[in-house]
């Protein structure tokens, strides 16, 4: 047994299943099947549920949070590639780090930003023992974003804000895209496009997302 593929409901091959099942619900790119073939989601979530990781279902996580079901994970995915590779990326709302881990083996760069300490703690930790270095992540109010590493490519939000977080937009890069659940209860998954005459807005869809707060809890 090795720390990344497993064995038994952990292996390699009940991964494959997972990806096969998402291909059947409609994820076409090859690059997000590739990506969740690789990342062992069951070092994601608590020991006692890894028998469960490639389920397609959300699963809980400490502290009230959730990692997402794999199809949401990848239909998010598959969004921000709509409109060719994005070089850089901003999350808000780190959680497990599963997310952030799939799009490191997508995009160059990704920038994560977590509220609550202790789990961005153990996102870093697991990032570095699968040696995926390009991912950076910091402990924040998501919406106050990463002005520092501004502009983005793609705003990835994993939490759902009751409003669309229309600051953030200054952090995106001409034609950047933000992709976002936004709402109370079901939600929507919107991917705004920002343009030079404005914001476009496509629904992808109803989702249902813990929500993002502000603050930060160490």
């Amino acid at each position: 047994m090795t720390v990344l593929t497993g064995i038994g409901m952990t292996s390699q091959r009940t991964r494959d299943r997972m990806v096969r099942r998402l291909a059947e619900k409609g994820i076409r790119d090859p690059r997000v099947l590739q990506a969740m073939a690789e990342v062992p989601r069951h070092l994601f979530v608590d020991e006692a549920l890894a028998h469960r990781a490639y389920e397609d279902t959300a699963l809980p996580i400490s502290h009230g949070q959730t990692i997402s079901q794999p199809w949401i994970v990848a239909k998010m995915t598959e969004a921000i590639l709509h409109d060719g590779m994005p070089e850089k990326v901003l999350e808000l709302g780190t959680g497990s780090g599963y997310q952030a881990a799939v799009l490191s083996r997508i995009v160059p760069q990704v920038f994560s930003i977590e509220r609550i300490d202790a789990l961005t703690q153990r996102a870093r930790k697991r990032f570095r023992q699968l040696g995926y270095r390009n991912i950076r992540t910091k402990t924040d109010d998501g919406y106050k974003g990463w002005p520092s590493e501004a502009p983005f490519d793609v705003i990835f939000v994993t939490a759902a804000p009751e409003n669309i977080p229309e600051a953030l937009f200054d952090q995106l890069a001409e034609g950047g895209r933000m992709i976002v659940p936004v709402g109370k209860g079901p939600q929507d998954l919107l991917r705004l496009t920002k343009t030079v005459s404005g914001i476009q807005k496509e629904n992808l869809g109803p989702v249902l997302f813990v929500p993002l707060l502000e603050g930060v809890v160490r």
